[in-house]
């Protein structure tokens, strides 16, 4: 399949382009159903003349190419419906009816605060295009009317707000919120990602549209795109503020599957400065070794790193509610532990060369010794609380 991106260089077109280069290079397997021969990407400062080549030869369009931040308002017209009048044209010119995907945008509905916008009207325009072309020539129109998009590599003061707050908030700036309760509808990039391979692949959901709001439908004309978050423009603002506090720290915050805070936080560390990607930690050192927490990640522990010198037992506590896993990663070593006011002590003999999380059991004592003499033994510890040293759950008591 060869396969023509316009707007290859913005920001839809450089995440679609980068995914659809995995798939044909063989790094992503996961789409056995799309076999790539070329993509012809094109965009502003391309030969205008490579556009009739790439017309006669691809076999399905991504067109992505428009105009959102013009100088004036006739850009508007001339680079998303006039632009759109030149492919299709330039795709009938050379007979070629393979399908088309358009990206257009909720605006194009024309409702509520969009009524008059000469960028929605612009997107309106390149739709009725998209389906004139599709009426005359057979080929699918796969018009996909987008709310506002957030991800990796959209332009801080031009694709986004998302961006624009994730730039400066990440670089220690302040954001001006006019409107707290400003209500933003946003996608995710590589959530429409996905969405445009299933397109590529034949697999679209119809939809037509009530104002801004997709309604699915079997007769749908338009191409529906899952995945929506709808957030508050202050509730945005103050998530991000706490995203940088927490990265000035070995903490994460709560990060579900699927989530809108999991997809925003990604976004947010595609800005932070390089200079801040490294995060000195604090190891607490004494005779037996060393202790050094690595990361707090809200509701899911607490991950550590301890250094045992050769001999040495540590532990020798118990917790209530606390419990813990101990991976030793390097060395050998004799883990113990024993129910609180029982006598039947467990032995777990573990090491480096054949890895074994050990769970430290609640309302059990227990202790981890290094069997070597001469060499230091290493364990990853996680525990399924923070630390709180105001309430420590921790009680000395030997094995």
């Amino acid at each position: 399949m060869k396969i023509l991106i316009t707007g290859a260089n913005g920001f839809v077109g450089r995440n679609l382009t980068e995914n659809l280069k995995n798939i044909r290079d063989g790094k992503n397997r996961t789409r056995p159903g799309i076999s790539i021969e070329d993509l012809f990407l094109y965009d502003v400062g391309s030969d205008p003349a490579m556009l009739e080549t790439y017309c006669r030869a691809c076999d399905f369009v991504f067109h992505l190419a428009g105009v959102n931040r013009p100088k004036n308002d006739a850009e508007f017209a001339a680079g998303n419906a006039g632009f759109t009048e030149t492919l299709l044209k330039t795709l009938e010119a050379a007979g070629n009816n393979c399908p088309v995907m358009l990206s257009s945008s909720i605006q194009a509905s024309l409702a509520g605060r969009y009524a008059g916008s000469p960028y929605g009207e612009s997107k309106a325009e390149a739709e009725r295009l998209a389906f004139a072309h599709a009426a005359k020539t057979g080929a699918k129109a796969l018009v996909f009317r987008l709310p506002n998009l957030f991800g990796k590599w959209s332009r801080p003061g031009y694709n986004s707000v998302v961006a624009t707050f994730c730039h400066k908030i990440a670089r220690g700036e302040s954001v001006t919120v006019n409107d707290p309760d400003a209500e933003l509808t946003l996608l995710y990039i590589d959530d429409l990602v996905d969405t445009l391979l299933n397109a590529l692949e034949g697999r679209i959901t119809p939809c037509e549209h009530n104002g801004v709001e997709p309604v699915l439908t079997p007769e749908g004309r338009y191409c529906h795109a899952p995945g929506t978050h709808t957030v508050k423009l202050g509730e945005l603002a103050e998530t991000l503020r706490s995203f940088a506090s927490e990265t000035d720290t070995p903490a994460l915050p709560d990060l579900p599957e699927g989530s809108f805070v999991k997809k925003l936080y990604s976004t947010y560390l595609s800005y932070l400065p390089p200079e801040k990607a490294a995060q000195p930690l604090i190891m607490r050192c004494d005779p037996r070794g060393s202790f050094t927490e690595i990361l707090r990640a809200g509701s899911c522990g607490q991950f550590s790193v301890n250094v045992s010198n050769p001999g040495i037992t540590k532990g020798q506590h118990w917790h209530n509610s606390k419990w813990e896993y101990f991976i030793v990663v390097s060395g050998e070593a004799l883990i113990k532990q024993r129910a609180v006011g029982g006598d039947a002590v467990y032995e777990y003999r573990v090491s480096g060369e054949n890895p074994t999380a050990v769970r430290m059991l609640p309302g059990y004592t227990h202790s981890i010794e290094n069997l070597s003499q001469t060499e230091k033994l290493i364990t990853l510890m996680w525990a399924n609380e923070r630390f709180d040293p105001a309430r420590p759950d921790t009680f000395a008591e030997p094995v």
